[in-house]
């Protein structure tokens, strides 16, 4: 498997029909997820170029021409006239993704903007306040008695908006699986994994939450993009 700063051919994935592929530059986080996801659930061709964010490999020159803010995950779409165009933050990545092939996102209407809705409260609220959590518990020699306390109140917040969505719906933005889906299913599986021990009792006792996690977790392609990269 290739790096952000190595020569090696990078592992390739999906199904290869087609030539230009997709090259898609991540790592083992929740952001890097969302898109193995979505390129599993589209069954399309692409290849992994794992940019390792223990050796600062997000800060190479290479890496930062194609995302200038210096974080994964990124693509490169190898275009059919020879040309490629490269997308960096995962929402963006999403949403071209579901644009060009015509999945996960509605073309127009009411559902479109519901779907978009979620995706930008996952974008704005659910990663960003894991991730400042996770910082805080984990990462943090200096420890804040504040800072946890309003991360875990801002993480259980989060949770019991989700719940209340999938109360009324099967998925988050209604009843179809989008993008809005799959953006939010990686951050939750840190809430229940990595985060556990500070989070366990916000996931508790919340069904149609804990039910759309076990169906999110049960489809193939989920659990394939939530194994990329393998290292």
């Amino acid at each position: 498997m290739g790096s952000g700063t190595s020569s090696c051919v990078p592992e390739t994935h999906g199904t290869i029909t087609e030539i230009p592929m997709i090259t898609l530059h991540t790592w083992t986080t929740p952001n890097g997820r969302k898109v193995s996801i979505m390129l599993e659930e589209l069954g399309i061709a692409y290849q992994v170029n794992a940019v390792n964010l223990g050796k600062n490999e997000q800060f190479a020159p290479k890496f930062l021409a194609i995302s200038p803010n210096n974080k994964i995950p990124a693509i490169t779409d190898h275009l059919t006239d020879g040309s490629s165009l490269s997308v960096f933050e995962s929402g963006a990545i999403l949403t071209y993704l579901a644009e060009k092939h015509g999945r996960f996102l509605d073309a127009s209407g009411p559902a479109r903007y519901k779907q978009l809705e979620w995706l930008n409260w996952q974008v704005g609220g659910l990663g960003p306040m894991l991730g400042q959590l996770g910082f805080f518990e984990k990462f943090s020699k200096e420890k804040s008695e504040l800072a946890s306390r309003r991360f875990i109140a801002e993480a259980g917040r989060l949770m019991l908006v989700m719940e209340a969505a999938l109360s009324r719906n099967h998925h988050l933005a209604g009843d179809a699986y989008s993008i809005a889906d799959i953006a939010a299913y990686p951050w939750v599986v840190t809430a229940n994994t990595f985060l556990a021990d500070v989070l366990s009792k916000h996931m508790a006792a919340k069904a149609a939450l804990q039910d759309w996690f076990a169906r999110v977790g049960a489809r193939p392609a989920v659990q394939r993009g939530m194994a990329i990269p393998a290292v």
